[in-house]
């Protein structure tokens, strides 16, 4: 079985396979869709926190060499 990779956008429920491979898939073939998660623009715009509550922080510790 040869399996091939693209990304498509679906358009009124129907995905387009690029021409590229239209010469390739002329069988029965099995589809397997794996949706991408979209990235909200908090986390593109925003950087990442953390909880530093609870930690402890010692400077002389921190400079000893």
């Amino acid at each position: 079985m040869d399996a091939y990779q693209f990304y498509a956008t679906p358009e009124n429920g129907l995905i387009q396979i690029p021409e590229y491979y239209r010469d390739k898939i002329l069988s029965r073939s099995r589809v397997t869709i794996q949706v991408e998660e979209k990235a909200s623009v908090r986390d593109i715009l925003l950087p990442p926190t953390l909880d530093t509550r609870g930690w402890k922080f010692n400077r002389e510790e921190a400079n000893e060499r």
